[in-house]
């Protein structure tokens, strides 16, 4: 099936207003309001069983369609505080599969209505989920509503793709320039200047594929200019901070987190003696079992039997290359490049990433770093209960936007509360 390609042009959404209908099944797609406003839709973890949608606005509002804010109607949603009621758009849907190193790939090419000029097209790339992205991610509606082709596939191992799930960067970084091959074909003829754009893990993959897949600009949002060790050392440090902890257990924890970088790095074939010398020294402090991080907390509720036993097959079974030069890769980048940063991200803490971002720019690299602080991973804001556990409110006003408005190099600001870094 190395060439199997199945394409099906299908054209979605009803332009015309009609009365009221009645409450229907609500249907993956964007639906548009007065100025430019608009609401996407898309599948949740439970939609099959349950039958509730997500929803998310244009000013970055989110829920699930049976929280009371708007009603499913046949070809449209109506808001529940006017009554308003948005039409879905006539978005151009095209399914299809395609080939990459012998894996077959799902994707949907999405593009806006027809309108004067060429839309520029972009491929949406994805983060760590296990899940599917080309009937649950928001990216690919959000730009198709701000008049922007975009292109997204379930990566290996989830969704409708074949293959096995991994974290390589590498192999992920293949599957973009092959979605890219697959996106340019479908649109051609029909989209105006090309690019990428990574979410979370896909700061890692974007700048890789950019080159090789031909990109124009290329967009990062909350990802990391780090590598995979040095990701859980930040984050732990991260952590102890939030708990109060000042620069003296923070110095010690950098201790437990290089020790558990060496196991980690070897594959849990080395690196106990240097383990076990740190667990006598400051095994008995508080702060030490407080520790979480991306994977130094679990390493360090093992002892070394387990560890060799099942440290690689429970933690390390993804290919992840823990050495990786994300410096290096991001410095190879010839298209101009948007980072956009969570100001207090927990998942991937941003300040040497904003460190060595701002080294690239002094380097006369095209990277342009824009930061809405007081947001968590995801530009997600949050309200922070006494004992520092977050919960997740909205996307920030004005992050969809400012996404939609540079790749169509028409810019508006402000952007909410955004600003630079």
């Amino acid at each position: 099936m190395s060439d199997a390609r199945v394409v099906i042009m299908a054209l979605v959404g009803f332009g015309a207003l009609a009365p009221r209908a009645a409450a229907a099944a609500c249907e993956v797609g964007a639906y548009r309001g007065p100025a430019g406003d608009f609401v996407a839709i898309v599948e949740g973890q439970d939609t099959a069983t349950s039958g509730e949608h997500r929803y998310v606005f244009r000013d970055g509002r989110r829920g699930g369609t049976r929280d009371g804010t708007i009603e499913c109607v046949a070809g449209a949603v109506v808001l529940a505080s006017s009554g308003a009621r948005w039409p879905k758009l006539a978005l151009r849907l095209t399914p299809t599969a395609f080939d990459s190193g012998g894996v077959v790939l799902t994707g949907m090419l999405i593009e806006p209505p027809a309108a004067a000029g060429k839309p520029p097209l972009l491929v949406v790339g994805h983060g760590s989920e296990r899940t599917g992205a080309v009937r649950r991610s928001y990216y690919p509606y959000v730009f198709a509503a701000q008049g922007i082709a975009a292109f997204v596939y379930d990566k290996r191992g989830t969704g409708d793709s074949g293959g096995a799930y991994t974290q390589s960067f590498a192999r992920l970084a293949e599957d973009m320039v092959a979605a890219s091959v697959e996106a340019r074909r479908l649109a051609h003829g029909r989209h105006g200047r090309f690019g990428l754009f990574g979410g979370s893990q896909g700061g890692w993959v974007a700048p890789r594929a950019a080159n090789a897949a031909g990109a124009q600009f290329v967009v990062v949002g909350f990802g990391l200019v780090l590598d995979p060790l040095e990701e859980d050392a930040e984050q732990v440090k991260t952590e102890l901070r939030a708990f109060g902890y000042g620069p003296d257990v923070l110095a010690r924890a950098r201790e437990v987190t290089d020790a558990t970088a060496v196991v980690m790095a070897s594959h849990f074939a080395a690196g106990y003696d240097r383990l076990a010398a740190i667990r006598a020294r400051h095994g008995a402090e508080p702060w030490f079992s407080q520790i979480k991080g991306e994977f130094t907390g679990e390493v360090l509720a093992s002892d070394e039997a387990t560890l060799r036993r099942d440290g690689r097959a429970r933690l390390d079974n993804l290919d992840i290359d823990w050495h990786y030069d994300a410096v290096g890769e991001l410095r190879k980048v010839r298209a101009p490049v948007l980072w956009i940063i969570a100001g207090k991200d927990r998942e991937a803490p941003p300040a040497l990433t904003i460190e060595r971002l701002k080294a690239l720019q002094r380097a006369r690299r095209p990277i342009e770093l824009v930061m809405f602080p007081d947001t968590d991973h995801g530009i997600l804001e949050f309200v922070e209960a006494a004992d520092g556990t977050r919960t997740v409110t909205r996307y920030a006003d004005g992050y969809f936007r400012m996404l939609a408005d540079w790749v169509n190099q028409a810019r508006r600001p402000p952007y909410g509360r955004a600003v630079p870094p």
